[in-house]
């Protein structure tokens, strides 16, 4: 296969082949156009690798299509609000031409400063402003921060944008972020309001249209198909990573060189750094966790001699950080893919 690998493992870029989590992006598309107005926050949480960022894209790519919404990128540590202001005014010309009449935002090196009005000095009034000016052209402005994460900028932003939104404003808000970066938010004093948004997380892609679009996109028959799709457990990162190693092996069956790129793969752009946030006492864990597909609790405390509090601290940790699957009560799981032989390999 001389063409370009149709399998990307880039984050945050769009593959050509990637399987789409369609009815979440409908599901919220269908929401923010809403009328009446149903929900206007939501979160996206998973592990690195779990499709975030291309969902957040793909959400924002469908919208664009209707020029009712206007979107802006924002970041977890800029000044939210003034940032936010500032896309407006060089971005959106409706906007641009009613704050050089209407508003004086010198204060904020914003506009032109309009000598016969006193600068603004208040964001808050100047968001409501402008979102007054918004709804009244029949628009809808989303606010969208991927990677979010507790600082006081998104703090306080999220505290002024509960009150935007009682004041019935048109601004919406998506957040993308790690399990414990979104909860760390979620439990922040005052925003009980952003506990109660909409969650979805990054849940595993089905293994049927993973194998389908392996057996079609990649011409392997239906038993390796199958079994590369086993291999990726529904995780979004490594689905793109054995297609693209695949692909550019040439090959119909999985050689020893595409598990070894795929691992690699794993460890340097996931795994190490999933790694390197555990404690030490999770890290041990592991070490036994990985021996076998799927384990009894009571088989791990015996291994590991330990007991059932002992235990509890780090599971709910390594629960929390998308690493085991706690769906089943007694029986501990890994959920990512090859990660038995990344903790073998660092053993040796």
């Amino acid at each position: 296969m001389n063409k370009r690998s149709p399998y990307s493992i880039s984050f945050g870029r769009i593959p050509s082949q990637y399987i789409s989590r369609s009815l979440m992006i409908e599901d919220i598309i269908d929401i923010l156009n809403s009328e009446p107005v149903e929900e206007q926050a939501f979160k996206l949480t998973g592990i690195r690798g779990t499709g975030k960022t291309v969902t957040l894209t793909a959400i924002e790519r469908e919208l664009k299509e209707d020029d009712k919404w206007i979107i802006v990128d924002l970041k977890s540590n800029s000044d939210i609000s003034k940032e936010l202001v500032a896309n407006l005014y060089g971005e959106v010309p409706f906007l641009t031409s009613f704050i050089d009449a209407n508003l004086n935002l010198s204060a904020f090196g914003i506009g032109v400063n309009i000598e016969k009005k006193s600068p603004v000095i208040s964001m808050d009034v100047i968001l409501k402003n402008i979102l007054n000016e918004v709804q009244k052209k029949n628009k809808k402005v989303l606010v969208v921060i991927d990677e979010a994460r507790k600082t006081d900028e998104l703090v306080d932003f999220i505290q002024e944008f509960q009150i935007l939104i009682r004041n019935e404003l048109p601004i919406y808000l998506i957040t993308a972020g790690l399990y414990e970066d979104i909860e760390s938010l979620e439990n922040a004093e005052g925003l009980t309001f952003f506990l109660r948004a909409t969650k979805y997380e990054m849940k595993p892609l089905n293994l049927i249209v993973i194998e389908d679009d392996y057996e079609k996109t990649l011409g392997v028959s239906e038993d390796i198909a199958k079994e590369l799709a086993s291999q990726t457990k529904g995780y979004a990162f490594a689905y793109q990573a054995f297609g693209k190693y695949m692909w550019e092996s040439g090959e119909k069956e999985i050689s020893k060189s595409v598990y070894a790129l795929v691992d690699e793969a794993l460890a340097v752009k996931v795994y190490d750094k999933i790694w390197s946030e555990l404690r030490d006492k999770e890290k041990w864990y592991l070490n036994f966790i990985v021996k076998k597909e799927s384990m009894a609790a009571t088989e791990l405390l015996e291994l590991t001699k330990t007991n059932h509090s002992e235990w509890s601290e780090p599971r709910k940790r390594l629960i929390e950080k998308g690493i085991l699957d706690g769906s089943e009560r007694g029986v501990v799981k890994v959920r990512l893919p090859r990660f038995k032989e990344y903790v073998e390999a660092r053993q040796k």
